[in-house]
């Protein structure tokens, strides 16, 4: 057995130190755009630059927020005062992060089915994203909910390109945030949902097992056990109770956090089911947030790409933030 990596298992550590999470900044091109463009924001390389020099400045973030996940044209972009983002996000106490994958496409012979693409010369590009300042990375696989898929195969070839990521992320001395998930879209019920997350889990801890990785080296990034978006809503403790009953079942204990994602959830839900999971408690891992939209929704709003609105918009993601730190340690007392 290898020697355990103590700058790994550092670096997963203070991302899930107590009462933070992990901002997820790291929208491609056509997401940010759909989503500027539904607020009628021209998707320009300036205006992504300034959202994200708006949500980077907020005053005093780090207090909630312990790392950013950066997408690759913007760990390359500047601050307003010309820094580096990188650098800006160190100076304030903030860990960088960089998503590699290079998004999905058709899994071959698998209709419906999602493959996700990335892996050719991972490597140099973590050479390359090391020396601009990040310290953890994020790889996403994609899992669709119907009568018949998600099929063995996909969880197997989904699960196993998530283990090749996380072996050469930390060969190259970087945090892997590993990211499965299991979409809400469909009308299936919360147990159809769990009973597809834990063949996922168990799948890809077994593929991380087989790749030989430090788990003390890693952060999981699920989904929530939630019922589809078009079935019936289940009660925010039945979403809390079945997810860690799910987790206990999959994950390891020598995980250090697993930050959930927000996939589809408002923000107020997001902030509700987190804060009821870590109210139920006695768990081995922390467990926090790795949010975007869920992060993001409140203060784009209130952006609207308008310089004079800057403020507000930081006050908004700022009370974003520290709602879900509240919820970290199961102290949220609603909005």
């Amino acid at each position: 057995m290898a020697p355990l990596n103590e700058s790994l298992a550092q670096t997963a550590q203070a991302l899930v130190a107590p009462g933070k999470g992990i901002l997820a900044a790291d929208e491609s091109h056509p997401t940010i755009k759909k989503r500027f463009d539904k607020l009628g924001i021209a998707n320009t390389e300036e205006n992504r630059r300034a959202y994200r020099d708006m949500l980077f400045s907020t005053p005093a973030i780090s207090n909630h927020i312990s790392g950013v996940i950066l997408y690759d044209e913007t760990i390359r972009q500047k601050h307003s005062s010309g820094t580096p983002f990188p650098k800006f996000l160190a100076q304030n106490g903030i860990i960088r992060g960089i998503k590699v994958d290079e998004g999905t496409i058709a899994l071959a012979n698998f209709p419906g089915e999602k493959v996700t693409e990335g892996l050719d010369g991972l490597g140099k590009r973590f050479a390359e994203y090391a020396q601009l300042g990040a310290r953890f990375a994020k790889w996403r696989a994609v899992f669709t909910i119907t009568d018949t898929t998600p099929s063995d195969y996909c969880i197997r070839s989904n699960a196993h390109l998530l283990a090749r990521y996380a072996a050469i992320a930390q060969e190259a001395g970087i945090v892997p945030i590993v990211e499965p998930e299991v979409l809400r879209d469909g009308n299936h019920d919360i147990n159809r949902c769990y009973d597809v997350i834990d063949r996922v889990l168990n799948e890809v801890f077994r593929e991380l097992h087989d790749h030989r990785i430090q788990l003390e080296g890693i952060l999981l990034k699920p989904s929530m056990v939630t019922a589809g978006e078009g079935a019936p809503e289940a009660s925010v403790e039945q979403v809390a109770e079945l997810t860690l009953r799910c987790l206990r079942n999959t994950v390891p204990p020598a995980v250090p956090g697993i930050v959930f994602l927000s996939g589809g959830q408002t923000s107020e839900a997001a902030t509700k089911h987190l804060d009821a999971m870590n109210k139920i408690g006695e768990v081995p891992w922390r467990l926090s947030f790795s949010y975007g939209r869920a992060l993001q929704d409140d203060p784009m709003h209130t952006w609207m790409g308008k310089p004079e609105n800057i403020k507000a918009a930081q006050k908004a993601f700022a009370r974003r933030a520290e709602l879900n730190s509240l919820a970290t340690s199961g102290k949220y007392a609603g909005e």
